[in-house]
């Protein structure tokens, strides 16, 4: 066989919606998708499916997470609405007074210090003996044998791990980081597109979370891998703070947004940031999507909730002001009357006084799952622990060393995190779920596919393809390539700092399913900017 470039296509192409009935998968990797459509079709249900899915991604996606991730929930289950936090605290020897004795100043992205407790394997414990019909094993079972048997490359996901080991060929340089490229980059090679990659250190950890129900993670032979790696190093995890962990089952928050209810997990994820921009927007009438005008009104808006989320959003009891307040309608208002003809310099304001793997997954009854995991920065700290797979997130990268700050690092405290599902309701009925990954590009991904489905029609597949941009700093923002010039040079002319770029892994990867409330018939968008698929029977 003729070897060609895997990411070169010099031709347009176009996906199609998906459609289906008896059940459905959406993700940014084929094989992932596949491996939850097997457990649907082996009887289980969206959770079971969302359940493998995930555990799937976490061996073919190591590039955006991994078994010691972080994840949250919204499940759609008897036509009531659930969420789950599955993020970690911060252990309990980890605090500003013991990174300053160390000269810390600022917590690094790498390495054992911004490691936090991992929320993933005890999430799908959880997902799965609430709402599941299927043992754990059962669900964990495809991605075992992708671990065991091995996958070839996908296009985007081998671009990303390449960039990647080169990255850390030179930022990781202890020997704590030798798991990684034991794993990663196995005989010193990394691996390329359409190259086998097995790793039976992921297959036998799996197992072992299927087997105990997760418990082996947090009390049993796991979490002592992990207490003695992290000792050996004279890092902050212990296996207590493994052992005290536990997922919290959420409220979900939401805004109204022209008819349709948009749901988000409470802080301390930034879905919050996404329900104050669309929020802000809610009385503006939208006619024509590609217009400069509809741009620099979403930019600002995004701009005004980023600055006050990034002030304010952390462990929700921590917070100085309450979600309630920054959902206010009059807050909103007051917010809309700063957005002028202008790009605007971004500040918190005071309502007080007035990076990640996502999945949709949908049964034929009903039940739908927006889920979403994370490692944070690719493939996290660059800590793996030897010989299990398991690669740890780096989440407590994001806590503020200002002890003043509301996200101020605390020993037990859960920081500010990035990823967020989302879900659609109309009239008390699910419309279904929706995501976009990517950092802190999601809550901006989230509205851009909230406004492209209710403002200008577009069915999933096209909401997930249009343009996007991205809000960076100040006025800074980045414009996908495919933004027609007369936006770019409008948004130029009214003090927007433009860049426009061809690089499409800055714009986020999502997927959406919408279900049909009287036929159960399904829709299903992926991302076109990634390995997406849809798969579905």
């Amino acid at each position: 066989m003729m070897t060609q470039e895997a990411n070169n296509y010099p031709y347009p192409s176009r996906r199609q919606v998906t459609y289906g009935r008896s059940g459905m998968v959406a993700t940014s990797q084929p094989l992932a998708a596949q491996a939850g459509l097997d457990v649907l079709k082996e009887g289980g249900n969206a959770v079971d499916a969302a359940i493998a899915t995930a555990a799937a991604l976490t061996v073919v996606e190591p590039t955006s997470n991994g078994i010691g991730s972080d994840a949250f929930a919204l499940v759609w289950m008897d036509d009531k609405l659930y969420g789950l936090n599955g993020s970690g605290q911060a252990p309990a020897a980890l605090s500003m007074e013991a990174l300053k004795a160390q000269g810390i100043s600022e917590i690094p992205k790498f390495g054992w210090t911004p490691v936090t407790v991992p929320g993933t394997p005890k999430a799908w414990a959880a997902l799965s003996e609430r709402f599941g019909r299927l043992s754990l094993s059962e669900t964990l079972a495809p991605a075992v044998r992708l671990a065991r048997d091995g996958f070839p490359l996908s296009p985007t996901l081998a671009r990303f791990w390449k960039r990647a080991a080169e990255n850390f060929r030179q930022a990781l340089q202890g020997p704590e980081f030798q798991g990684w490229f034991d794993t990663f980059t196995p005989d010193g090679r990394i691996p390329e597109a359409g190259e086998m990659w097995r790793s039976e250190g992921h297959a036998h950890t799996l197992e072992e979370i299927g087997r105990t129900n997760g418990e082996s993670f947090y009390t049993g032979a796991l979490a002592d891998q992990i207490d003695a790696f992290s000792r050996e190093h004279q890092a902050f995890l212990r296996k207590s703070d493994l052992e005290a962990y536990e997922p919290e089952w959420v409220d979900p928050i939401s805004v109204n947004y022209k008819g349709y209810d948009v749901w988000e997990i409470p802080p301390n994820g930034q879905g919050l940031v996404a329900l104050m921009g669309l929020n802000i927007l809610k009385n503006d009438s939208f006619v024509h999507r590609d217009t400069e005008e509809t741009y620099h009104k979403q930019i600002e808006a995004m701009k005004l909730a980023f600055a006050d989320g990034e002030k304010y959003i952390t462990e929700e009891k921590e917070m100085s002001r309450t979600t309630a307040q920054l959902l206010s309608s009059s807050y909103a208002e007051e917010r809309r009357a700063r957005i002028g003809e202008e790009a605007l310099e971004p500040e918190a304001g005071d309502p007080a006084s007035s990076g990640t793997v996502y999945l949709a997954a949908a049964d034929k009854d009903g039940n739908m799952v927006s889920f979403i995991q994370s490692n944070y920065m690719g493939f996290g700290s660059g800590v793996v622990v030897p010989g299990t797979g398991i690669a740890l997130q780096n989440r407590g990268h994001n806590f503020s060393m200002d002890p003043e700050h509301d996200n101020a690092l605390a020993p037990g405290k859960r920081t500010y995190h990035t990823i967020i599902p989302g879900f659609l309701t109309k009239d008390g009925s699910a419309v279904g779920p929706f995501g976009v990954m990517g950092g802190f590009m999601q809550p901006q991904g989230h509205m851009q596919v909230v406004m492209n489905t209710i403002d200008f029609g577009l069915n999933p597949q096209a909401a997930l393809d249009a343009p996007r941009w991205q809000w960076m700093k100040g006025r800074q923002v980045l414009l996908e390539h495919t933004v027609p010039h007369h936006i770019a040079h409008g948004l130029a002319a009214r003090g927007h700092q433009v860049q426009l770029t061809h690089e499409e892994g800055n714009f986020g990867r999502g997927q959406i399913i919408w279900r049909d409330p009287e036929t159960g018939v399904l829709r299903g968008g992926t991302e076109s900017r990634t390995d997406g698929a849809v798969a579905v029977y």
